[in-house]
């Protein structure tokens, strides 16, 4: 019998033959996982969480057809690519990234025609050139096939694509859209490009599993899980082919993503230097990594330590079920809420709470929370019995309060540093008010318990994620505790592995999650704005098209989105729309805000130097966002 080092040697170059010779990546036993991930060297391994957990349907790569496989798995990050890139934080080379564009999107005069000139010299890891056929047969595909992941968005805003030359795409569009560029411009993620020499020898592009995936990124798929639980990809040998070699060499020869499991493990792990970067802990864990672990740290390197997302995190109706479509139901389930509770449970206090429908980070306080203070100190709602104004503009104020007295000097003092990090005000408290506008809206209470105009129990189903999202389930939790309180029958559901579907399918009353995600360091919103059109909303059991999950139909919104399409991307008059969308969201309630998702991402510097952090913020550290890849290339082995 052979030695284990033998073996495991062994099973590595089984992995490395496979991918020199470009057959599908070398897919080990279960029993077989640790040993292929203990072979790749240490000192060139960056481990890293997947929050997506294990993944079903490990062997599937196809990101542009909606199925169960993994996109966090490095697939986003590492192997994909598109024309820009815009980071919520400062970037390498400033926010906005010509990636595989060469420069900024042209338009015409009224931003019907959209012309992109391509990067040269790229090429995809099996050594095909990328060329603009590829970006003409990504529209295209989709456009056909509107079942996968983009087709409904293009369809409904691309007239034809060609390509007049190699380096040359022209759009023309059904209609003036001047933020038609952010399809194509990742914060998160955003409409990848297509190996068109790989997807036309394919049947059906929506039943093809892409399996192994051609990478267009600086990394190529190595191995994988076939139960789902890890996926290693390596550094291409022509990593300078690629639109990351602009930047330099990526530090990491091996990237590993590895299902971290739940959060107390996730701290575990770290804490023995298994996992150098951990997507997401429960507040508890990154203080107690703080507190034990010498070579952890978060984004900031004090309280509140994590990394605010520009994404908000927001109670969403499913508003095609009839209880919903009332804004008095909506608005008096949201007067149920007591946000400081919602705090202390999900975040500890760490939250950085916001009353508007748009992330309290980056530039946005700015342009939008400060502005509308006064407009939301005024506003007044009318429960048909009387007309009180909801907002309280010292709630922010009242949970820092709230902590000083355990935290001490870590609290700030200084309005303007509360403001920033616990948020401004938010909506009160009024059980009274939220009774009247459900009667307005002609729900009864029998005895202790509500019932709808039909007659029937009113029950709501808030459906959490889990331990893979443990702030945003303890949120979930608690609001449906005060709405129980009040006589609703208010459950929380779990989601844990199939939330994203079931979201997407509308398969659900409420739940937590977001449908805003902003590009944090520009004013503009038109990143999740534009898909709020109705013109995208999909019928009861159709799947819904990123990011208006609660399906919010209104012409009053389209006429605001469709006049934002009219101007230009810096134009400052979006900021004027945007507000226009601010006011018009507070008084309809389609969804009910509730913080900035402050992401406790934590950090291993035992093995890597180099991350970004509060005080070197040229990327997003989370590495389930596709401009994590960034990171890639400061990333230095520790001496």
């Amino acid at each position: 019998m052979p030695a284990l080092g033998t073996t495991i040697l062994r099973k590595a170059a089984c992995a490395a033959i496979a991918l020199l010779l470009g057959t599908a990546a070398y897919v080990p036993s279960a029993a077989e996982a640790q040993d292929i991930i203990s072979s790749l060297p240490r000192k060139e391994t960056l481990i890293l969480e997947n929050p997506e957990g294990t993944i079903k349907n490990a062997g599937w790569f196809n990101i542009w057809a909606i199925n169960a496989g993994g996109q966090y798995t490095g697939l986003q990050q590492l192997a994909m690519d598109t024309l820009w890139y815009i980071d919520p934080e400062k970037g390498l080379e400033g926010p906005i990234d010509n990636s595989l564009a060469a420069e900024a999107p042209k338009y015409n005069a009224d931003f019907t025609e959209m012309t992109v000139k391509l990067r040269p010299g790229i090429f995809w890891s099996d050594g095909v050139e990328f060329t603009a056929d590829d970006v003409v047969y990504t529209v295209e595909t989709q456009m056909k096939n509107t079942g996968m992941r983009w087709g409904p968005i293009l369809s409904l805003n691309v007239d034809s694509v060609s390509s007049p030359d190699p380096q040359t795409v022209v759009f023309k569009l059904k209609r003036p859209n001047s933020r038609f560029h952010a399809l194509f411009t990742v914060r998160f993620n955003a409409i990848w490009i297509m190996p068109k020499h790989v997807f036309e020898k394919a049947p059906d592009p929506m039943r093809f599993d892409f399996n192994k995936p051609v990478s267009l990124g600086a990394y190529a798929l190595h191995s994988f899980d076939p139960e789902g639980k890890w996926f290693i990809w390596q550094r291409r040998d022509d990593w300078q082919r690629t639109t990351l070699g602009r930047f330099g060499e990526p530090g990491p020869k091996y990237a590993v993503y590895v299902d971290g499991g739940p959060p107390d493990k996730r701290v575990i792990a770290q804490m023995n230097h298994n996992m150098d970067v951990v997507h997401d802990v429960a507040p508890e864990g990154m203080f107690t990594l703080a507190k034990q672990s010498k070579s952890s740290r978060g984004w900031f390197k004090d309280f509140p330590y994590a990394h605010p997302d520009p994404t908000l995190p927001a109670l969403l109706f499913n508003l095609q079920r009839a209880d919903f479509q009332s804004k008095d139901v909506r608005w008096a389930l949201a007067l149920l809420i007591d946000i400081k509770a919602v705090s202390m449970a999900s975040y500890r206090g760490a939250a950085t709470i916001s009353a508007i429908g748009i992330p309290p980070t980056g530039t946005h306080p700015d342009d939008y929370h400060i502005p509308m203070q006064d407009w939301l100190k005024g506003f007044e709602l009318d429960t048909g019995k009387q007309k009180i104004k909801p907002y309280d503009p010292t709630v922010g104020k009242q949970i820092a309060d709230m902590l000083r007295p355990s935290m001490k000097e870590q609290i700030p003092t200084d309005q303007k540093a509360i403001d920033k990090s616990f948020g401004m005000g938010w909506w009160k408290p009024n059980p009274q008010a939220a009774q009247e506008l459900l009667q307005k809206a002609g729900f009864t209470k029998r005895g202790s318990n509500w019932y709808t105009p039909e007659g029937k129990p009113f029950a709501i189903r808030v459906m959490v994620e889990g331990e893979s999202r443990p702030v945003i389930t303890r949120a979930g939790t608690m609001i449906a505790q005060q709405w129980r309180q009040f006589g609703i029958d208010a459950k929380t559901e779990l989601a844990q592995g199939t939330m994203l579907d079931r979201r997407n399918a509308g398969d659900f009353d409420t739940l937590i999650s977001w449908s805003v995600e902003s590009y944090g360091g520009h004013p503009d919103l038109a990143y999740f704005l534009d898909s709020w059109h109705s013109q995208y909303v999909m019928p009861a059991g159709k799947p819904q098209a990123p990011r208006n999950y609660m399906r919010w139909s209104s012409p009053e919104l389209d006429g605001i989105i469709e006049k934002i399409r009219g101007v230009a991307f810096d134009d400052p008059r979006s900021i004027e729309l945007g507000r226009d969308y601010v006011k018009l969201a507070v008084q309809e309630m389609p969804t009910i805000p509730l913080m900035a998702y402050n992401v406790f991402v934590a950090m291993d510097d035992t093995y890597w130097t180099g991350y970004p952090t509060a005080e070197d913020p040229y990327a997003n550290p989370v590495p389930n966002w596709g401009n994590s890849r960034y990171m890639m290339v400061r990333l230095k082995p520790r001496q």
